[in-house]
């Protein structure tokens, strides 16, 4: 094996392997920190070693077995070995070396769900949790990790050592949460899931519209946590609203990056196979939830379905859609969850009617700093002819993102206002 094809190999195995190598690890040392540091090392090591040996039976006990020898060597070198390091010593050294899979497979959905949770736990500010999950579970690099949210090396790499250093400060046990939090705790796992879920699907900053590996890394997340926690219905509704996102990604862009907005989507190019287990995951979720209601993430899920399963955009049935936001906004009130109901009633019932819920927002100042708002606005004002005004809200729109592609959108928008206002004849 050439050391070209080693680090292919090694690359391929890191990404499967990584967060059940660092969760057994952690659970183990009983320190996140030192599990990422010694998965590092057993990575190096592979590096190393597999150009001249060959990819082993079983790469990730391979991994496991050489992270826990370097733990052991370092805790000898120290010379403070205490009873407990001496007895996990004498364990591994009985093994069969023949069989090191026996030693890893025991526990592993355990470890990987006390990762989740360590990983996402709230005393860590919200971009923290991002970046250490991907870290630790997506096996990304520091380097991968920056370019994806366009944050500079050091920036990501410094989140990810005080996330750690916070963690150990705070002594966050790695376990399971107790079932009082256990609520609570699910739901921040959840948000840092779509969080790195639509940071891909529209990215906030820089020169691309989408960033699809991040969608695939939140959505792998994502059913590897449904697995874990199988009898949890928004767990499956977020499962569900991301596998009918992304089966819109390959019509979402032209060839050259240019967005492509919903209602001009060719809908040929929706990925039906990703529709079709965003269906079942939805009724999955609705079946554990039985007579009880549905979740934030299952609403959006019944909501996207809307759309994902309507053959064209005149087929769409908005008057459900405009029902599921306002539960979805009596359930969690928002004022973005309103700038989408006003869109849903535009549709429904006509743009002055939209126009008329999204006055409210303008007024009542919530989203002053948000693209979207004016964005919308603008659209609607379009649609009732006041092109003058239109064209103001799309220049206001573009002036406030930071995405490249969707700014050239909103400008060509605005062209588009401003010539049929001038040829109307239409003023502010």
């Amino acid at each position: 094996m050439t050391a070209d094809e080693a680090r292919r190999a090694v690359e391929a195995v890191w990404r499967i392997e990584a967060g059940k190598l660092v969760a057994g690890l952690a659970r183990w040392t009983g320190d996140v920190g030192l599990a990422e540091e010694l998965a590092q090392d057993a990575l190096v090591a592979a590096l190393e070693q597999w150009p001249e040996t060959g990819v082993p039976r079983t790469p990730g006990a391979w991994l496991t077995t050489v992270a826990k020898r370097r733990a052991i060597d370092g805790w000898r070198r120290r010379e403070r070995l205490d009873e407990r390091y001496a007895a996990l010593a004498r364990d591994l050294e009985q093994q069969d070396d023949d069989d090191p899979a026996a030693a890893v497979d025991e526990e592993i959905q355990d470890d990987l769900l006390r990762l989740v949770f360590v990983s996402c736990h709230p005393v860590l500010a919200p971009g923290a949790r991002v970046a250490l999950t991907l870290k630790l579970l997506g096996g990304l690099t520091t380097d991968e990790i920056a370019r994806a949210f366009l944050v500079p090396v050091p920036t990501i790499a410094q989140r990810i050592v005080r996330a750690k250093r916070t963690l150990t400060a705070a002594h966050v046990p790695f376990e399971v949460p107790d079932r009082a939090d256990y609520p609570e705790r699910l739901s921040s796992v959840l948000e840092v899931v779509y969080l790195i879920f639509n940071e891909g699907y529209s990215a906030t900053a820089g020169d691309d519209w989408m960033r699809p590996d991040l969608c695939q890394e939140a959505l792998r997340l994502g059913r590897v946590l449904a697995e874990l926690t199988p009898r949890e219905p928004e767990v499956h509704g977020l499962v569900a609203l991301m596998e009918f996102q992304a089966s819109r990604l390959p019509a979402r862009a032209t060839a050259d990056g240019e967005p492509i907005l919903l209602s001009d989507q060719d809908r040929t190019r929706w990925d039906r196979i990703l529709i079709g287990r965003g269906v079942a995951a939805l009724e999955h979720a609705d079946r554990l939830l039985g007579a009880r209601g549905r979740g934030p993430y299952t609403l959006q899920a019944a909501i996207a379905a809307c759309h994902a399963t309507a053959p064209s955009p005149g087929d769409t049935d908005w008057e459900e859609i405009v029902a599921l936001y306002g539960a979805l906004a009596a359930l969690r009130p928002s004022a973005v969850v309103e700038l989408n109901r006003a869109v849903a009633v535009s549709m429904a019932s006509g743009p002055e009617a939209g126009l008329a819920v999204v006055e409210r927002l303008v007024d009542d100042g919530a989203l002053e700093s948000y693209h979207l708002l004016p964005s919308v606005r603008a659209d609607l004002l379009f649609k009732v002819g006041r092109h003058a005004e239109a064209e103001i809200e799309f220049e206001r729109a573009a002036s406030m993102t930071a995405n490249a592609r969707e700014r050239t959108l909103l400008l060509a928008r605005a062209a588009e206002a401003a010539a049929a206002a001038g040829s109307s004849g239409s003023a502010p």
